[in-house]
């Protein structure tokens, strides 16, 4: 089979369109696991009747491992949002609509949230010793019920067309605290635009009736986790300023 001309190009895999499926063809360094390893969240996912698409099977294609899954037509709510802000609050109000479905699901077979975060907070090289402890015990300290977390959940990972929304990318997805999910999403849209993150919180906290002082708690330890992954230097700078409120140097 001949991929060429991938849709899209991240940071672990490149997407194709053939023959009316969808490839995530990974790059060669990621674990021989991680293929499957996302498709199960994914099949997970969708067994529990969210808005996901559907995984045909995982295999390896030109020596690389790939998920084929459905094609699913259509552009980004982002996309749409950016076309038309006067709709924003309309926009950000479905795919929090969506986001309450995702935390509604148990998930004890999944990843725990908080071993994830914990490695990467002990992979961070600008945390000093005293931050990385401080949000390590922080971290351990909190208590919550295992939720399914999208991981990435924003208005770009939303595919729209006539039938509806599609969630996608579910790479990041875990078992842990609804609020660290929606912080990282709120974080997610403040490195953008803060009017967009202030809408998506309070749209948010009126549909569930969570508190922001509650979603903020995990402020430091998701800045510092995000730290972890490949970030500009300006914002791995906004991301100190956060733990630094918190716990200085």
């Amino acid at each position: 089979m001949i991929l060429e001309n991938p849709v899209a190009t991240g940071n672990t895999a490149s997407i194709y369109l053939h023959d009316g499926k969808i490839i995530k063809s990974f790059n060669d360094y990621l674990p021989k696991t991680e293929a499957e390893y996302e498709a199960n969240k994914q099949r997970y996912a969708y067994a529990h009747g969210l808005p996901v698409p559907y995984v045909f099977e995982v295999t390896e294609i030109n020596g690389k491992q790939a998920i084929i899954m459905e094609y699913v037509p259509g552009q980004t709510m982002g996309k749409t949002v950016l076309g038309d802000m006067a709709k924003a609050e309309q926009y950000i109000g479905v795919s929090v609509d969506i986001q309450l479905k995702i935390h509604d699901v148990r998930a004890d077979n999944f990843e725990l949230m908080t071993d994830k975060l914990n490695r990467q907070l002990l992979s961070v090289s600008v945390l000093s010793g005293r931050q990385k402890n401080f949000l390590l015990e922080k971290l351990m300290n909190m208590q919550y019920e295992k939720r399914l977390c999208h991981g990435d959940f924003h208005v770009f990972n939303l595919i729209m067309n006539q039938t509806g929304v599609t969630v996608i990318d579910w790479v990041d997805a875990s078992a842990g605290d609804i609020k660290a999910d929606v912080y990282r999403t709120y974080l997610l849209y403040s490195q953008n635009s803060m009017e967009l993150a202030n809408l998506y919180l309070r749209i948010y906290c009126e549909k569930s009736g969570l508190f922001q002082d509650d979603i903020f708690a995990w402020e430091p330890i998701i800045a510092g986790a995000k730290l972890s992954e490949n970030v500009t230097s300006e914002k791995a700078g906004r991301l100190l300023e956060i733990v630094g409120r918190y716990c200085p140097l």
